[in-house]
């Protein structure tokens, strides 16, 4: 869905990283929760407390996920999910916009 309708976004934004990430907060009539951000190339470690979905519509990047040890090469269009309670580190290589959707 490239396109969310009837939903309120959050004024304030969601910084990471030194500005380096960052993102803003969708929550839609049903109570669910999505950000939409921008990541700049770099190295990052997200922690998680829900399970999640990450949707990226442009950028190429290394993802190393919970229960791996090795990264894995993937570029936008993509996604993949990350479960509650874990990390997951990213290595950005280009500009990449994503969409985070919290799984219940």
């Amino acid at each position: 869905m490239s396109i969310f309708q009837n939903v309120s976004v959050g004024k304030a934004a969601n910084v990471y990283f030194d500005g380096n990430v960052s993102s803003r907060t969708l929550e839609f009539a049903d109570g669910s929760k999505k950000t939409l951000g921008v990541m700049l190339p770099g190295e990052y470690t997200f922690n998680t407390a829900e399970a999640e979905n990450m949707d990226f519509c442009r950028g190429e990047f290394e993802v190393k996920l919970p229960g791996s040890d090795a990264f894995v090469a993937m570029s936008a269009p993509c996604d993949f999910d990350v479960p509650a309670n874990s990390a997951f580190t990213i290595r950005v290589k280009s500009i990449s916009d994503y969409c985070c959707s919290f799984i219940k």
